[in-house]
């Protein structure tokens, strides 16, 4: 077998890896980012490159040999972020628990280490991989040695060979020096030859191959200025050469041998990862990423029977299931911890008991679960009801740091302390592996379960109360736990036949627009497959290239809509795709979903996910049915009343982000446009082009709806310029004229980003909370992004709270008013309800009044409303 040597640049990896992923923090306060992704790219190479050698380099100080050439050589590189430095020492430490060689060398850069053990190697027959950032590396690249080059983030690289080279530059590796002689390279300070860029370099080296050539033939080289560059610069092309090129020869300590690599003790790995917090990658070791339970000892009671002593008036609850989709829920056992100990008790043993029954419908007995959503919807799949459920474990420490992973209890459990449970996928394994626990170790898992919850309640409801959140988690998520897992459980009919009908019309669409795409490639090919598509586009039908990867051509759908006006098949590949994607995912994706039991489907609403309260949904997303195309709107036509006669009625906020807006900013011109229910869009063009109404011009509207959305989700000049498709510098402008008329909202902006800057969160008007660490990084772009979430968050938020407010008060009017009605779903800022047809005109009164009024704001919220046969008519 061919031996393999992979070698890494360090600082390189360690960088993007740093760019690359937002800045994590583990519960010490570490910055993980950098180190989380060199470790991703660690495990790719591990996997994907089996090398037999392996050797990280790093650079070793500031300067080096060639400073002494020339001392501005990376001058003007921005300092290291401190939140970059504080990771290096782990990322040492993280190579060394994977046993993989490292080395620095005092004067030289990682690049000498790199280009000195790669010439070895190469006479030794092996084959290299290096991997960097950096393209100067690419004048390695041989028959022997192929280089990668980082794109986007640390995983979607360039590879290159000779052939790789020729194909992208037209000239070979060994000219990469005399390249960047010519061009320069303004990240490493390299003068070049001012005014000469990449496209001339390569033009000049095609003629003249080597820099000292080109100098040599200066007489040669075409066009008066560029002769007068180079005859100026010589010296400085010759340098900048000199510095580019890397030198192997380096006075190494190490030799290839010592770079061999005969893998790693998981031991190591593991106790690193439970060091730095990275629970998604300890999973990946399967049942030996959590430590064999040394526990305390317990004293816990498997119940033969149902007793009082378990029946207690206050208690933490454990409904243990094991499936994660929990409408398909296979319950396991409870498990109960209380004043008087700890017990389990089998599922068969628990619901054929009427005194446990009746214990879980006492609405007196307060119960403490995790996942309280799931245990209600859970028990109702088996027959039976709870009440009384007066904390969610997972709800508290959600609403104290949504950033948290909030979903595993064994975690929250850490981060409180508590050390005596262990996670579900430490007892049932994942995937393939999953299975359900021996009887004596699932017992002592759900009791461990039931004592952790029952700790956690006492020191997260005291938090809730210190950071002034118990009400918004008593009144506000608490109740709407229960009102979700009523609409789960209550489902959503499915008209299947329907949902057939309209497969089969998209089918025909489909075979209409292949048979076009057919046409103009003059031949039949598989649409779906990018390879085959890449070649009849850019070799056959000789389309200009875009973009390349690893695999061929690229056809990614930002390729193809650059290329939309070339050729007449783009369009019909384009609407191919969106059609397809139909068909395939909420066509076909809708009915394998179907509940066989109610013909329904029963989504699962993710209460605990988004870091501004905004619910989403799986199993299936419900929110994200594509409403841009007709055909995708026509899906809802298949979302129909559970009972004969019964109507879907919905209603929808109407601007209800904007609304907030005006009150959180308490801009006196937002105010008055939305008291007097003017068109805000309009009245904005008014403001900011100073016309009258009737000189809006449709344009202006656009533009004016554009900035402000933008202002809810975080203006930027960039985003903006994208959106309406204009120059940055005349977004930049209109923000500013935005800005100036709406003063209230430019104190606003300013003031949450300097009170984000104090507290490091900010917070929504019901007091829900969003950290933002990166605020005061010194990364730009990092801190950029923190401070304009900080513009946005109070608003979705608020958005977010107003409409769970209204579905808890919907829920109760509902009951209150004795209605058959039933709340379905949410989804964004609109509420479906399926009624009666007799009860809609009571449901036209009550719903805007409940909704307009679930917050008093200094503007009011404003609801429209329909309703018809099926959800697409209540559009």
């Amino acid at each position: 077998m061919t031996q393999k040597l992979v070698l890494i640049d360090g600082n390189s990896i360690a960088y993007r890896a740093f760019f690359a992923l937002p800045l994590l923090n583990n519960d010490k306060g570490i910055h993980t980012n950098a180190i989380y992704g060199f470790t991703t790219m660690l495990t790719r190479i591990l996997e994907e490159e089996k090398p037999t050698h392996l050797l990280v380099a790093f650079d070793a100080g500031k300067t080096t040999f060639r400073h002494k050439t020339f001392t501005e050589y990376k001058g003007g590189r921005q300092k290291t972020p401190p939140e970059l430095s504080e990771q290096f020492p782990f990322i040492r430490e993280l190579l060394d628990a994977y046993g993989i060689k490292r080395y620095e060398l005092p004067d030289y850069e990682a690049d000498d280490i790199i280009g000195t053990l790669s010439k070895q190697a190469e006479k030794k027959g092996m084959a290299v991989k290096v991997i960097s950032g950096d393209k100067d590396l690419l004048q390695l690249v041989s028959e022997h040695v192929t280089v990668d080059i980082t794109r986007k983030g640390i995983t979607d690289v360039d590879s290159y060979t000779p052939a790789a080279i020729d194909e992208k530059y037209g000239i070979t590796a060994a000219q990469i020096i005399d390249m960047k002689g010519l061009m320069g390279d303004s990240s490493d300070n390299i003068p070049g030859v001012p005014g000469v860029g990449e496209k001339t370099a390569l033009k000049l080296l095609k003629e003249f191959e080597t820099v000292e050539n080109v100098l040599k033939s200066i007489d040669q080289v075409s066009g008066k200025k560029l002769k007068e560059k180079l005859e100026d610069n010589r010296e400085s092309a010759i340098m900048s050469k000199k510095l580019a090129t890397i030198y192997c020869e380096a006075p190494l300590e190490v030799s290839v041998e010592d770079a061999k690599y005969d893998g790693f003790e998981s031991s190591k790995v593991i106790s690193l990862f439970k060091e730095l917090g990275f629970n998604s990658l300890l999973a990946k070791f399967g049942e030996s990423a959590e430590e064999e339970a040394d526990f305390e000892e317990l004293t816990f009671e498997i119940a033969q029977e149902v007793h009082d002593d378990m029946l207690t008036s206050e208690a933490a609850l454990i409904v243990e299931g094991y499936e994660e989709n929990y409408h398909h829920n296979q319950l396991l056992g409870f498990g109960i911890s209380n004043k008087n100990g700890h017990y389990f008790i089998d599922k068969d043993t628990a619901l054929s008991s009427s005194k446990f029954k009746a214990w879980l419908e006492d609405g007196r007995v307060k119960k403490t679960v995790f996942n309280g959503k799931r245990t209600i919807v859970s028990l109702k799949w088996a027959g039976h009801e709870i009440k009384g459920i007066e904390h969610d474990v997972m709800i508290a420490s959600y609403i104290l740091n949504p950033a948290e992973a909030n979903d595993d209890l064994a975690t929250i459990a850490k981060l409180k302390g508590y050390h005596q449970v262990q996670s579900d996928e430490a007892v049932y394994g994942k995937g393939a592996k999953r299975s359900i626990a021996e009887a004596a170790q699932l017992a002592e898992h759900v009791i461990r379960k039931a004592a952790a919850v029952a700790y956690l309640k006492e020191v997260l409801e005291k938090e809730l109360v210190e950071n002034e959140q118990f009400e918004l988690f008593e009144k506000l998520e608490m109740p709407l736990a229960i009102v979700l897992a009523d609409m789960e459980y209550q489902g959503v009919k499915i008209d299947r036949a329907r949902l057939d009908e309209m497969g089969e019309d998209l089918r025909e669409q489909l075979e209409k627009i292949e048979a076009k795409i057919y046409e103009y490639a003059g031949q039949e090919f598989n649409i779906n497959s990018p390879k085959q598509l890449g070649v009849v586009l850019f070799e056959k039908m000789q389309l200009p290239v875009i973009k390349k990867t690893k695999t061929g051509y690229s056809t990614s759908a930002d390729v193809l809509e650059q290329l939309a006006s070339t050729h007449d098949i783009i369009p019909e590949i384009l609407q191919y795709r969106q059609l397809g994607k139909l068909q395939s995912t909420y066509i076909e994706g809708l009915k394998k979903v179907i509940h066989e039991s109610d013909g329904k489907v029963h989504t699962r609403f993710n209460q605990t996910l988004t870091q501004t309260g905004r619910l989403s949904s799986v199993d299936p997303n419900l929110q994200n049915i594509p409403i841009r195309l007709e055909e995708g709107k026509k899906i809802r036509g298949a979302f129909v009343p559970s009972q004969p006669d019964w109507l879907i009625f919905a209603a929808d906020y109407s601007q209800i982000e904007l609304r907030v807006l005006a009150h959180i900013a308490d801009d006196e011109k937002l105010i008055d446009a939305f008291k007097h229910d003017l068109d805000i869009h309009t009245k904005t063009a008014m403001d900011v082009f100073h016309v009258e109404r009737e000189e809006v011009t449709s344009n202006m509207r656009r533009q004016a709806k554009a900035v402000n959305f933008g202002i809810v989700y975080g203006i930027s000049d960039y985003g903006l310029s994208q959106s309406l498709g204009i120059t940055r510098k005349a977004a930049a402008t209109f923000i500013e004229r935005y800005l100036k008329s709406f003063p209230g909202v430019q104190e606003y902006m300013d003031t949450i980003v300097r009170d984000a800057k104090e507290k490091g969160y900010v917070t929504t008007l019901l007091h829900r909370r969003r950290y933002l660490p990166e605020i005061t990084s010194r990364n730009f772009n990092l801190r950029s992004f923190a401070e304009r979430t900080a513009m946005n968050t109070p608003i979705q938020g608020t958005a977010a709270d107003i409409i769970k407010k209204a579905m808890i008060e919907m829920d109760k009017r509902l009951k209150d008013e004795n209605l058959q009605a039933k709340l379905l779903l949410q989804v964004h800022d609109e509420l479906i309800f399926e009624a009666p047809e007799e009860e809609i005109k009571i449901l036209e009164k009550i719903v805007p009044e409940v909704m307009e009024n679930a917050l008093e704001l200094e503007v009011p919220l404003k609801v429209d409303y329909s309703y018809g046969k099926t959800w697409y008519e209540a559009k």
